[in-house]
């Protein structure tokens, strides 16, 4: 009797081992929010993309929206969770919560956010990296931000801000660094930065924008990639030129590039390399696209020039 319970006792054993298994399903990485993450001046929200797969220590990719929009709603809305789940990397999704004409858009324009270290939304952001490294492993040599309009101008201010922290970032449909004055100027029907008269500088009136925000600062800069469409009523196309001729300046290459193709059709490129051939900076001009970036495939491009695949 005893060998028969024991032999009963080992296959009750055995069939509730192979019923746990098969009833505990793999993780699946979902979007996640992060609360009490730093130092967040801005009053931010933060959401999180860790993929199931990645190396000990990943790249961190922060993508920002659009104004109106949401951390949760980039992550709906592009690819770049997709491509976190390809490659490897964290994607910090940032909500913003200033309120300037819309709702919900990244403070540009404000003193604060102008200035390292000022205050407002850049150091919010700065905390969820931060936050990312310590609580994900997340590699402080490959960190990179991108976004979308708002979000596309707020990238251009982080790499402006803390070229220390960022390695490159991807701007679609931005503006240069320093373009409002304030927060009434921000509004595209009365703002001079979108509406032209105020965003016609020279080179190196932008470039100065950009070293005067980080004073004594001559370490390496990250490097850029700008998207723009042709047809972009609401952030004119003609802005992309300005970002060019900023970004260039900071870089001190020629206003003109080195190099210029159609890897796509409809994607017209004109690159900015230098002395030694490395792309600094490189400009999408996208023929009949509107106020409606990044597109399909576009993410990837963007994922691609941060070294990431």
């Amino acid at each position: 009797m005893s060998g028969f319970r024991t032999a009963f006792v080992t296959i009750a054993s055995a069939l509730l081992l192979a019923l746990a298994g098969t009833a505990a399903p793999a993780s699946a990485a979902s979007l996640v929010e992060v609360t009490g993450f730093g130092n967040n001046p801005g009053g931010m929200r933060m959401h999180v993309y860790v993929p199931d797969t990645r190396p000990a220590h990943p790249a961190i990719v922060v993508a920002m929206h659009g104004c109106g929009g949401s951390g949760p709603g980039f992550y709906s809305g592009s690819e770049f969770a997709s491509l976190a789940d390809r490659y490897g990397f964290l994607v910090i999704y940032p909500s913003a919560q200033q309120q300037a004409g819309f709702g919900n858009c990244f403070d540009t324009w404000s003193d604060a956010a102008k200035h390292r270290n000022g205050g407002s939304d850049p150091v919010s952001i700065v905390s969820m990296v931060s936050y990312a490294e310590q609580r994900y492993g997340g590699d402080p040599n490959r960190v990179f931000a991108t976004g979308s309009s708002s979000g596309g101008m707020m990238t251009n201010e982080m790499l402006a801000l803390y070229p220390d922290v960022f390695k490159a970032g991807a701007a679609f449909m931005g503006v240069p660094f320093g373009c409002f004055a304030n927060a009434a100027d921000f509004p595209p029907w009365s703002s001079k930065c979108t509406g032209g008269g105020g965003a016609n500088r020279t080179p190196q009136q932008w470039g100065d924008a950009v070293r005067q925000a980080y004073p004594g600062y001559t370490g390496p800069r990250p490097r850029v990639q700008l998207w723009h469409g042709t047809a972009d009523t609401l952030v004119p196309y003609a802005l992309l030129q300005e970002e060019i001729e900023q970004w260039t300046n900071v870089f001190g290459l020629s206003q003109t590039p080195t190099s210029t193709d159609t890897p796509q059709a409809g994607w017209n490129r004109r690159r900015f390399a230098d002395g030694s051939g490395t792309v600094r900076v490189e400009a999408y001009s996208v023929q009949g696209a509107g106020h409606s970036l990044p597109a399909a495939g576009m993410a990837a491009v963007a994922i691609a020039f941060f070294g990431l695949t």
